[in-house]
């Protein structure tokens, strides 16, 4: 599971599939930031993670601040799916 910030939007929300250096991740959390007072461009903070981490996230059994950080423009990201359904 990693935080990942997207510069731009490549219109995912959460539950979206994404693919990023050559793995597919799952959206679990999108957090827009950026519409009102922010940068010329709106910036989406994720929380991503292969599907078999998705209960951990349920279950909130990670450290948010202990997330790897990766920041991303919105061109680089390869959309597999807009809206997942990984969701119960």
């Amino acid at each position: 599971m990693r935080r990942l910030i997207v510069f731009g939007d490549p219109g995912i929300r959460k539950d979206a599939v994404i693919e990023y250096e050559g793995q597919e991740y799952h959206c679990f959390q999108v957090t827009r930031n950026g519409d009102w007072h922010g940068p010329d461009e709106v910036q989406l903070w994720c929380v991503v993670g292969t599907e078999d981490e998705y209960e951990d996230f349920q279950k909130r059994n990670f450290v948010p601040h202990w997330l790897e950080v990766d920041r991303v423009d919105a061109e680089d990201l390869t959309v597999v799916e807009a809206k997942g359904d990984l969701a119960v």
